[in-house]
């Protein structure tokens, strides 16, 4: 007798879920893979996954480029945003679908698929990028508390630990409540930015022109271009994706697969297209406030001093609302990916305290020793620059093969797709990686 599978961040089949919501929400989805259950309300059931891996793609490394995109160049760089959202939509589809088919997560492929050396060096590279994701997230939580609250930056940083240690310790009970709390988070952010479009004056032309017409002013500009699309896919989202959707509804046959497959498509369209949304309204809200006589603000604290007197308190806490869920959520996220790429890789799983001190520590230390909140995010950036190709090159190579995909294996159309995705972004990863490290780069010295 088939027995609920635990979805948890972990990944890989456990004991069943103690959670009532959970096993009802397996029980449902079981109904309609089975054909058992009809209605408008069935895609809610699938909903969960792809929300909880939206979440990288509205992270405080988000906020920092997007303003400083908005208050630049205005409206000129949205196309840029959008562009960037359409690569990610593809590749967490491909994560999607890996665990779906396979049942296992992409950091237990690995672990299967490579040999024993280039599995710990993927590990390690991984294991870094977890961190490091964890440091900014943890620290834009910290930023907004601080800037919100007046507290000292060390104080906002032992709150943000706290909260989100809390909403992890929400991963026992099952994966349900989790997926909620995380929606909740996103809707938060998402309604911020909403408030921030309607109290900005917005040429609404101009961002339209912004958004369908590519170009690129300048150097700079093309600097600011390969910062966003350099940055958008997260190593720890794609190997989240692919946990979070393995064993989900108890996969039984290809049928199930095939419509597994289809709410997740439709899932993660929907998701990525609102991470996209708020993106494009963090841009946009930029331009609008700070791109005529602001256009030196490039920074998040500088952005909520200068926002105050220009359009009023409310949308300042609006941006501060939304930095702080940001923060918490994708730290809350962070942590759950640092724990299914440790026990993907190495087969066992850590407490949840000592994987939460893992990741919290050095961010403790970079504060403590005095180094600048923006220069830890920069530095943060370089290293994900530096272990992107690990989840990316592993995705494309996985999902083309049928021995392990079967029927679901890429077809031809999808896999050119995916090359020259994984291709564009890893090409503007070293862009950034060879600016990080002070090596010129034509085409960007002068503009």
């Amino acid at each position: 007798m088939d027995q609920p599978i635990a979805d948890t961040p972990a990944g890989g089949r456990t004991a069943p879920q103690r959670d009532s919501l959970s096993l009802r929400t397996e029980r449902r989805i079981r109904d309609v893979l089975d054909g058992r259950a009809v209605g408008r309300g069935r895609f809610l059931l699938f909903t969960g996954p792809a929300v909880m891996a939206s979440i990288a793609y509205m992270d405080p490394g988000n906020f920092a480029t997007n303003i400083q995109a908005g208050a630049k160049y205005g409206y000129g760089l949205l196309w840029v945003v959008l562009a960037a959202n359409l690569v990610a939509m593809l590749f967490q589809a491909l994560s999607a679908k890996l665990g779906i088919v396979t049942g296992r997560n992409l950091a237990e492929l690995c672990r299967d698929e490579f040999p024993r050396p280039v599995r710990l060096a993927m590990w390690a590279v991984s294991e870094l990028a977890a961190m490091a994701t964890d440091l900014a997230e943890f620290l834009g939580g910290a930023i907004g508390l601080a800037l919100l609250t007046g507290m000292p930056l060390f104080a906002g940083m032992v709150v943000t630990a706290v909260v989100t240690y809390a909403i992890l310790l929400l991963e026992r009970g099952g994966f349900r409540w989790m997926e909620i709390v995380i929606g909740a988070m996103v809707a938060t952010i998402g309604l911020c930015y909403a408030i921030e479009l309607f109290i900005a004056p917005i040429a609404w032309a101009d961002a339209a022109r912004g958004l369908t017409t590519p170009r690129i002013p300048d150097a700079e500009a093309l600097t600011i271009a390969v910062g966003i699309i350099g940055a958008t896919v997260m190593p720890h989202a794609l190997f989240l994706h692919s946990g979070l959707t393995q064993g989900r509804g108890g996969v039984r046959d290809d049928a199930d697969r095939r419509l597994l497959l289809r709410y997740s498509n439709r899932e993660v369209v929907v998701a990525l297209a609102l991470a996209g949304l708020v993106n494009i309204a963090m841009v946009i809200m930029a331009a609008a406030a700070f791109h005529l006589g602001h256009s030196e603000v490039a920074e998040i604290d500088q952005a909520y001093r200068t926002l105050t007197p220009l359009l009023g308190p409310a949308a300042a806490g609006a941006f501060l609302v939304s930095l702080i869920a940001s923060g918490v959520s994708s730290s809350v996220v962070g942590t759950m990916a640092g724990q299914m790429v440790m026990q993907g890789f190495l087969g066992w799983r850590v407490p949840l305290i000592v994987r939460r001190l893992a990741t919290m520590v050095p961010a403790f230390v970079v504060i403590g020793i005095g180094v600048d909140p923006t220069r830890a995010l920069v530095l943060s950036q370089v290293v994900l620059s530096l272990a992107l190709p690990v989840p990316m090159i592993a995705l494309v190579l996985f999902t083309r093969r049928p021995d392990l995909m079967g029927a679901f294996a890429n077809r031809r159309a999808t896999q050119v797709a995916a090359v020259a995705g994984a291709a564009l972004v890893l090409c503007l990863n070293a862009v950034l990686l060879a600016q990080a490290f002070g090596v010129p780069v034509p085409g960007l010295a002068a503009g």
